[in-house]
């Protein structure tokens, strides 16, 4: 018996190639077409089965295992076009049996099932012109005939409307009740080749949401476009798909001839070795041809997967719900998913209106409101006392929302019939609101197997024959006896019951409900525990109908966060009206805790009073905080609270009330100086300090209009640079902000500065100082250049540094400008600043007199004190080349894919879960040092979700990857790089400095070395950027003077070069096929490749301008947020520097710290604790690579 679900787990499955393409070449008469004029393909079934069965035959012969009969366009409705409609069974049944006639009893036969030309999710008056259950009934009796004729599978294929597709798999399974045999199905979308959708704009997660929910037994794409434009959606599938994913291409876009004809432009090596290699990387099990294809490609395909096994499929992605456009986790992370309650005639009087009033597209600007304030999904109710027309009504609705709204939908009705127009009208994949037991499980076992079919979630609410469920006791009992009845009844997976255990109105005084809250979060926190994957949803506005708009809003947003804390998943809210628990005033959020847990008798009569207490007061003082304040004690209000509305107008106040240098002085700058006071103690963390600068530069642009030159004000003058060699702007940057926001002058050169425009400017601007920053460890050694050209001219600047690569000892070495052996200093100083606002404090110190004589004598005797112990940095000779550490020569070696350079297609949804968000909120955003509560409500109110914003927002980060193989071979200290084609030309060497203590490692000893037995080894360059774009974006927020988004767009466009470099090295490591912790990848301008100037091979070999990367004068690359690296893949590489790191054997060598998988892949989150320690302080080290 021919299985085809089990050829599939057990190899590679080619399909056949073009049919209607195919046919168009023939030679054929208006007689082998029965008469008709003009080419009906599946005519051909009844007048010339032939012709039809020759070319089945033909790529069988060629090494097709599947054919798929001649019936793509055999549905009644496209018959009908050529007056063939009442032959559409017999037209079917013929061509199954031609087929099998053709392959016999060991190939596959697949029923083809295409698109009707009906788009029933658009509007269009003609296209949409048709229901679902029209539709389903006419695939049902093209499938019955394709069944009825001895087909192996059905293949809905080239589809270009979702809903479409569902009523094809309807159609189906209604066939395979009636013929009595059931058969896989696979679905086949269409991608359009600009923006990888479908027609009706359905990207590729929505159709894997959809079609997953249906439990279709394959899913891939066919037509439209050659391979390579499908790579991304293929590789989607391939990572998240649950069920085999085929590829089934045309060979390229097609293209008109001189004499009119189509041209496809790809041919058969070409499509084979693309679809060879989603077979390798991707896992895709079935592959073939569509339009263009012909026996020469599939005899290509045929041997390019020859002997090819599946990959294992992954596990089911957590459920997701989905409309026509995205898809969403039904449960977010953070919790809870929010559910726009707007658009629902019982609780919206304008929906209620706009519903009376038919004005379907005032109910899509509602909804799209309700999206664009938050709402993961949108609730959807249209019950009207006014209209019996419920199901017409909401099917209109549903029709126009999915059209325009990315978010999926909960249908809101308890009617059978209502529910199922919607979710035969819905796209995607719905939430069911609701069933309960009111009246017995009646309305349930109708609405069950509804929800099971359409593969939607389905919410219960905790009501029986009894009531409503008022404590926790009764809400546990019913919810347990609702899932007893849809799952293990009816099927349903538990994941997608979800219980509303029900909000109770706490405002009415009403001693019944007093403690209904208590026992509503108990009901949740036991349904979870109780029910394991159950969900658990609330309309929460209940909570507080009949208090006051600014009342409501706090009693919601208190009880939803204590909701989310017991286990809440979804949430029914106005999102636009909801606080988040820490911004709440503690007065506030005290009295709602009260009425919340039933804390004291009169916790009602007190939230109440207070919120009619403020009356129009809290109106005017929520409009305007500062009404009643004195200019000065507003503008501090407005630095501190980091509010830049309004700021304009106190200045003008404050001007006209103490003149301008006066509001300088007293008034703006000790406010900036307390934000600094507050970051240094830890009770701010740097964005907010950037988001104060901000308000700081408004208001120093207003006050220039009163200050004839403001330059005349100015606590000094600072000449900023990053030392040449180093592209790394954003330290450097920061310090300017807090200088330029607290009365300094700042004069920035930008980056990649040569010592002598150092010296030159300082001259030109008659500077008070000169702050130097630099990341890298080789860079770093350009400040004591700079501080001895000072000292020989015998300027009188100071100098302040800074940055990752150094520390106070350098400081007071390089205070010493011949060295530590002789007494000469540098008089004017040198100043080590481990942050922006040390570097504040010093300036403010070395513009006082007395302070500044006190400064440098503190600095001196630090300095004479760390010189008479004795530096602990050791010249020491890193180039023996004569000895070679004890690492294993004759571990295997892996092949690589192919070798020489190739560009890389990065996927940056790939690239997300690489990304290090431990490093990016920590070190990047300011997070460091926060702990605890703080940290976590940091975590979860602004970094996570503000992620995930950028990411998904972002136009500016354009990631490139280039990747290398090289043969290679190791001598003395150095690896050889050798030319792929002859495999002896050398063509670099990389120069490594060797350890001259300890194990004595050099990089060069992870590498065979020249002459071993076994032959060479294999190593991999790599080099990844995001672009120029971001820096251009970055200075263009420096410009606009929005600190804090430059701190947060820098961040993250550094870290995710980072994950470029970590996803890239992820992949190398699958290509060699070792472990995925084995093996290292170093940079250079650390530890263990110092040198940047070998970044000129990297070049030679690379050819980094193939990804718009160049280099600097200093050898670093640029944009700036590129990486360069070379791996190792031996199992006993590790990190290490001239005097740090130590070998051990293969077996006990720890894995690589991978960011994948862990607690610091944003796609995962871990627990706020997980990622509440500080990283390590090490500077100049790279953090991903020489960690």
């Amino acid at each position: 018996m021919r299985d085809f679900l089990a050829a599939v787990r057990d190899h590679v499955v080619l399909f056949d190639g073009s049919m209607g393409a195919t046919l168009e070449q023939f030679d054929l008469t208006q007689e082998d077409y029965g008469g008709l004029e003009g080419k009906c393909h599946e005519a051909l079934n009844l007048h010339r089965p032939d012709v039809i069965e020759n070319l089945h035959a033909s790529m069988i012969e060629a090494g097709a295992e599947v054919v798929e009969t001649n019936t793509f366009q055999a549905s009644r409705l496209k018959l009908g076009e050529w007056g063939l409609a009442d032959h559409t069974l017999e037209i079917n049944q013929r061509a199954a049996e031609i087929a099998r006639k053709a392959v016999g009893e060991d190939r596959f036969v697949a029923g083809s099932i295409g698109p009707t030309g009906q788009l029933p999710a658009s509007d269009d008056p003609t296209l949409g012109n048709i229901t679902f259950r029209e539709l389903v009934d006419v695939f049902t009796e093209q499938a019955q005939g394709l069944v009825r004729g001895g087909c192996d599978l059905l293949i809905i294929e080239t589809a270009q409307d979702i809903l479409e597709v569902k009523a094809a798999i309807f159609g189906a399974r209604e066939a395979f009740k009636l013929e009595g045999r059931k058969l896989p199905i696979q679905v086949s979308v269409s991608l359009l080749p600009q923006g990888g959708k479908m027609l009706l704009g359905t990207d590729i997660n929505a159709v894997l949401t959809t079609l997953e929910a249906l439990k279709v037994d394959v899913i891939g794409l066919n037509c439209s476009t050659g391979p390579a434009d499908m790579r991304d959606a293929i590789r989607f599938l391939g990572e998240h798909a649950p069920m085999p994913v085929h590829c089934i291409p045309n060979a390229g876009i097609p293209r008109q001839g001189p004499n009119g004809e189509t041209i496809f432009p790809e041919g058969p090596e070409q499509v084979a070795n693309v679809l060879g290699e989603f077979v390798d990387e991707y896992g895709v099990s079935i592959v073939g041809g569509c339009c263009g294809t012909t026996v020469e490609h599939i005899a290509a395909i045929a041997e390019r997967i020859k002997g090819r096994v599946p990959k294992p499929r992954p596990k089911p992605r957590p459920p997701h719900v989905s409309s026509m456009i995205a898809a969403t986790p039904l449960v977010q992370e953070p919790a809870p998913t929010l559910v726009g309650e707007r658009v629902n005639s019982q609780g919206s009087r304008k929906a209620k209106e706009l519903l009376l009033a038919e004005d379907y597209d005032g109910i899509v600007a509602v909804a799209e409101d309700q999206v664009e304030g938050g709402a993961h999904v949108l609730d959807i109710c249209v019950a009207l006392t006014e209209r019996t027309d419920e199901a017409e009504q909401m099917r209109q609705v549903v029709k126009k929302i999915s059209l325009s709204q990315p978010a999926p939908l909960q249908i809101d009705s308890t009617e059978p019939e209502v529910i199922r127009t919607a979710l035969e009208q819905c796209p995607g994949r719905a939430i069911v609101n609701s069933v309960n037991l009111e009246a017995g499980p009646d309305k349930l076992n109708q609405v069950v197997p509804l929800v099971i079919e359409h593969g939607a979630a389905l919410i219960a609410l905790t009501i029986d024959e009894q009531g409503m469920a008022k404590t926790a006791d009764r809400k546990v009992e019913i919810a347990k006896r609702i899932k007893q009845l849809a799952c293990d009844e009816h099927g349903l997976d538990p994941e997608l019951l979800i219980f509303d255990c029900l909000t109770f109105t706490l405002t009415t005084g009403d001693e019944e409900w007093k403690s209904s809250a208590i026992e509503t979060i108990e009901g949740i926190r036991r349904i979870k525990a109780e029910l394991p994957g159950v969900k658990t949803s609330l309309g929460v506005s209940n909570v507080s109908f009949g208090v006051s708009p600014a009342a409501r809003a706090v009693l919601n947003s208190v009880f939803l966060h204590h909701c989310v804390e017991a286990g809440l998943d979804l949430a029914m809210v106005n999102p636009n009206h909801i606080t988040p628990y820490p911004e709440i005033p503690d007065d506030e959020r005290e009295l709602a805790d009260d009425l919340v847990f039933n804390r004291r008798p009169d916790a009602l009569e007190r939230f109440i009073a207070h919120f009619e207490s403020k009356g129009e007061e809290a109106a005017e003082e929520a409009a305007d905080p500062t009404a009643g304040m004195e200019p000065e004690e507003a503008l501090h209000w407005h630095i501190l609270r980091r509010k830049k509305d309004g700021v304009e107008e106190q200045i003008d106040r404050a001007v006209e009330k103490i003149g301008a240098v006066n509001t300088l002085n007293d008034v703006l700058l000790p406010a900036m100086k307390e934000v600094g006071d507050k970051f240094g103690a830890g009770e701010l963390i740097l964005p907010f300090v950037l988001q104060s600068a901000e308000v700081m530069k408004r208001a120093v642009a207003r006050l220039e209009n009163y200050l004839d030159r403001i330059e005349g004000y100015t606590k000094g003058t600072v000449v900023l640079a990053t030392v040449f060699g180093d592209v790394h702007d954003i330290g450097k940057s920061l310090v300017n902000t807090i200088l330029t926001n607290n009365g300094y002058n700042v004069v920035d050169l930008g980056k990649q500065v040569p010592v002598q425009e150092i010296v030159e400017a300082a001259k030109k601007h008659d500077a008070t100082a000169i702050g130097l920053s630099a990341l890298l460890v080789s860079t770093s050694k350009q400040m004591p250049l700079a501080v001895q050209e000072l000292h020989r001219e015998g300027l009188q600047f100071p100098v302040l540094i800074g940055g990752a690569a150094i520390n106070r000892n350098f400081g007071f070495r390089t205070l010493y400008v011949n060295g530590l052996e002789d007494d000469t200093v540098y008089e004017p100083g040198v100043f080590y600043c481990k942050d922006a606002f040390e570097g504040l404090a010093v300036m403010d110190q070395l513009v006082d007199e007395g302070a500044r004589k006190e400064l440098l004598a503190k600095v001196r005797s630090e300095a004479e004190a760390f010189r008479a112990k004795g530096d602990e940095t050791e010249e020491l000779d890193t180039s023996d080349a004569s000895v070679r550490s004890p690492v294993d020569n004759d571990v295997e070696v892996p092949e690589p894919p192919f070798w020489g350079v190739r560009e890389i297609e990065v996927d940056l949804d790939e690239v997300y879960p690489h990304l290090d968000t431990h490093v990016l909120f920590k070190l990047h955003w300011g997070g460091k040092g926060v702990k605890g509560q703080a940290w976590k409500e940091l975590l979860e109110n602004d970094f996570r979700p503000r992620l995930e914003r950028m990411w998904r927002e972002q136009d500016y980060l354009r990631p490139r990857a280039l990747l290398g193989y090289f043969p290679c071979y190791s001598e003395g200290n150095e690896i050889v790089v050798l030319d792929p084609e002859d495999r002896e030309t050398v063509l670099e060497r990389f120069v490594c400095p060797r350890q001259p203590k300890g194990d004595r490692i050099c990089l060069a000893d992870f590498f065979r070395p020249k002459g071993h037995p076994a032959g060479l080894d294999v190593v991999a360059l790599q080099a990844v950027t995001v672009g120029p774009e971001a820096t251009e974006r970055i200075k263009q927020l420096e410009d606009e003077g929005e600190f804090s988004e430059q701190l947060f767009v820098h961040g993250l466009s550094v870290q995710t070069a980072e994950a470029l470099a970590e996803w890239l090295h992820w992949r190398v490591r699958n290509d060699l096929g070792i472990p995925l912790g084995q093996g290292r990848r170093y940079s250079w301008g650390y530890p263990a490749v110092p040198d940047q100037a070998e970044h000129v091979k990297v070049d030679k070999l690379l050819d980094l301008s193939r990804i718009g990367v160049e280099l600097s004068g200093g050898y670093a690359p640029e944009p700036e947020q590129t990486t360069l690296a070379i791996v190792a893949h031996h199992p006993q590489a590790i990190y290490f520097g001239t005097t740090q790191g130590r070998l051990r054997p293969a077996d006990k060598t720890p894995p690589d710290d991978l960011i994948k998988g862990s607690s610091r892949d944003p796609s995962l989150f871990g627990s706020p604790e997980e990622l509440e320690s500080d990283p390590a302080e090490q500077p100049g080290v790279e953090v991903g690579t020489e960690a």
